[in-house]
């Protein structure tokens, strides 16, 4: 029986730091809890220490679980690139070829942009493919697409190219008290709910829409129901089961009936971005593409400029 651990169990040490909660880890790794305890357990019997101090109260780390935590990610970060490489070899694109994922909502910017620099350039040729929010990191990492086209914040290990910024709208009800108004701050929907988010999504993600904390510090009530898609989420504020955040394109995109989107004029704006991994090598139809795209932004007046990330 080997004594080395395992790379699924650091990943649930580092989903275990992020969150210091053993539940809410569990649930966003699909596993059971008291499952992700054995592990973290045999975790700490694999390396003779214990890396997490448990009470009925909190959950923190050790000093030497906060010491090995960055080599335990960058072991995970080598594994995913492994796994990337090797899906890479079992199912390589044309050459001439960049595959690119994105959700409906953060597809536009980069469709515009691409369609633009055709009209000057010979760009590779792009396969778009359908992702849902919660794999957009994955699918990065893991080599399944090129780069994604995506909104921030996106996790360590991963480069952007920024290509623009929108302002974010409060999504509610056509009947909700403050449907009327036409701009709204975060004070004003202070005790409003926020549509609850997958319990695998990620913290830094999730705080970001859902502004979680307010600027007081208050923190924000979640609703039981939770909205995966922006489909989902807007069908259920119409429902007036809570309001969500979006994007100016996403409310472009969904004229939905019984809904009002109204813009919060406190609420710092979010960014769409091209994301692509950091331990994988581009290959060169994307490094082109990427060239293209940073020219184009840091000339073009009509999107925020942006750069790559390094």
């Amino acid at each position: 029986m080997t004594t080395d651990p395992s790379a699924h169990q650091l990943r649930l040490l580092l989903v275990l730091a992020e969150e210091l909660h053993f539940g809410r880890a569990a649930r966003r790794l699909f596993i059971s809890q008291p499952a992700f305890s054995r592990q973290i357990r045999a975790l700490e019997e694999h390396l003779g220490m214990p890396l997490v101090e448990r009470s009925t109260r909190r959950v923190e780390l050790t000093p030497a679980g906060v010491a090995l935590l960055p080599r335990m990610r960058t072991v995970v970060d080598a594994v995913d690139a492994l796994r990337g490489a090797a899906e890479t070899e079992a199912h390589p694109a044309a050459p001439d070829r960049v595959i690119l994922g994105g959700y409906v909502s953060g597809l536009p910017a980069l469709r515009i942009l691409v369609e633009e620099l055709r009209k000057r350039h010979a760009l590779p040729e792009v396969e778009w493919r359908a992702v849902s929010p919660l794999e957009q990191a994955r699918v990065v990492l893991e080599g399944e697409v090129h780069g994604v086209a995506c909104y921030g914040p996106m996790p360590e290990g991963i480069r952007t190219l920024q290509l623009a910024t929108e302002p974010r709208f409060a999504c509610l009800a056509n009947t909700h008290p403050l449907a009327d108004r036409e701009a709204l701050t975060l004070a004003d929907l202070a005790d409003q709910p926020v549509i609850g988010f997958p319990p695998e999504s990620r913290r830094e993600w999730r705080d970001f829409w859902a502004a979680d904390p307010r600027p007081d510090g208050t923190p924000v009530r979640y609703t039981d129901q939770t909205g995966t898609t922006l489909e989902a989420c807007v069908s259920l504020a119409s429902l007036g089961n809570g309001i969500r955040f979006v994007s100016e394109s996403s409310r472009d995109l969904m004229p939905w009936p019984g809904v009002r989107f109204i813009p919060v004029t406190d609420l710092p704006p979010c960014t769409a971005l091209l994301a692509w991994s950091a331990s994988r090598p581009p290959t060169h139809a994307f490094r082109s593409l990427l060239r293209a795209l940073s020219a184009y932004i840091r000339t073009a007046g009509a999107v925020t400029i942006g750069s790559i990330n390094r």
